[in-house]
């Protein structure tokens, strides 16, 4: 998954990429241009993220296993 952070005092945003690079990049920017402050700011997940699979192997997972305990039954 990718994240990015947003600053809450300022609007800066961190680039996508893994949780803790984007968190180490939220942290210096508060030490440089929020000195005294605790960080803060929101989180995005970025949902059209191309290298995450989503809930579909799993549904052809289930739809499998389904097949096969019916098949079994007879």
């Amino acid at each position: 998954m990718a994240y990015r952070y947003r600053c809450g005092e300022c609007g800066f945003t961190t680039r996508w990429t893994t949780e803790s690079d984007a968190e180490d990049v939220s942290i210096a920017h508060y030490a440089d241009r929020h000195p005294g402050l605790v960080p803060g700011g929101s989180v995005e997940i970025n949902k059209k993220n191309p290298h995450s699979p989503g809930c579909l192997p799993m549904l052809g997972i289930a739809f499998l296993l389904l097949l096969i305990f019916a098949s079994c039954r007879r």
